[in-house]
């Protein structure tokens, strides 16, 4: 099973409008998936549908490498956390997460303990009720409710949106520490895309419903990250001279420009070598394009937030 979880052509239609159309997601397991969108983009309508709370107008999706009935079964699997956490204000973590368990069935002894430690609250005050949480602990406690019931995926829609920079901080530990330490898999929405890039392995951009692209955290460093980029009149020579350097993240790319991705406030001892090796120097600049760079290039611009 190469994905933990696939759609194939997914689309759901509300009355005139496509709130998705034809959306063919791979996720793999043990991987943060970021889904990156604007606001109306389509992103909770996706995840709706593969958490098994809307039903898709066309198309279909597989879980666990399963479909139709076989896969409904395995919904079980599948933690959700969209929109805000439905937590009780009156009752403490402890006794939220209890009455999650009872609900569901689950009484192991000690398991509502784990999962406080799992989500960083188990120093907070037993008897402290949740509406006295920090936006931040109540963020975590709805990622914690997701938890219940050992789910191999839990689906994240925007779970730092509105947090302060500290909320984003410990969710966002928390997030790496279950795809580290629990090996669960997590595909989480977001429009805070310098966050998101701290954590997601693989990334999908969604525009008005559609799927524009989809590709890995390397693929990102490639297509963006911080680079030199070397034009000169003969590319094998140019490398081997910054070689000598002690460069070794340099390569020569299809149009025989030579891409390097270290030492990049050295360009002087890059251009310097170059032309004592007798070659001539055509170009030489610096690169640097952020995930929102990338993704405003994609969707065309236009503000990303909202």
């Amino acid at each position: 099973m190469e994905y933990i979880l696939e759609t194939n052509g997914l689309t759901k239609v509300y009355g005139q409008k496509e709130a998705a159309r034809d959306v063919n997601l791979h996720i793999r397991e043990g991987q943060i998936y970021g889904l990156i969108g604007r606001n109306g983009a389509g992103k909770t309508t996706i995840m709706r549908m593969i958490s098994g709370l809307s039903t898709p107008t066309r198309g279909s999706y597989s879980l666990f490498g399963k479909t139709g009935f076989e896969m409904e079964k395995m919904l079980k699997y599948v933690g959700v956390l969209i929109e805000h956490p439905g937590l009780y204000p009156r009752l403490s973590a402890y006794e939220n997460l209890k009455i999650k368990c009872l609900a569901m069935g689950i009484q192991p002894k000690g398991y509502v303990e784990q999962l406080l430690e799992l989500i960083g609250l188990e120093n907070t005050e037993r008897n402290k009720p949740a509406g006295a949480f920090s936006l931040g602990m109540r963020q975590r406690l709805g990622i914690g409710l997701a938890l219940v019931g050992n789910p191999k995926i839990i689906i994240l829609d925007e779970p730092i949106n509105g947090l302060d920079p500290q909320g984003i901080v410990e969710v966002r530990k928390t997030l790496v520490k279950l795809r580290d330490e629990q090996g669960i898999t997590i595909m989480i929405s977001s429009h805070i895309l310098d966050e998101l890039s701290k954590v997601a392995d693989t990334y999908g951009i969604i525009n008005e419903g559609t799927l524009l692209d989809e590709f890995s955290a390397d693929e990102l460093h490639k297509r963006s990250g911080q680079f030199a980029l070397i034009r000169v009149s003969d590319s094998a020579k140019a490398l081997q001279a910054l070689r000598g350097l002690g460069i070794t993240k340099a390569e020569i790319e299809p149009d025989g420009a030579i891409r390097v991705s270290e030492r990049l406030d050295d360009t002087a001892a890059m251009t310097k070598a170059i032309v004592q090796a007798g070659i001539d120097l055509k170009e030489i600049y610096l690169n640097a394009i952020s995930l929102e760079d990338y993704y405003l290039g994609v969707t065309g611009g236009g503000k990303h937030h909202g």
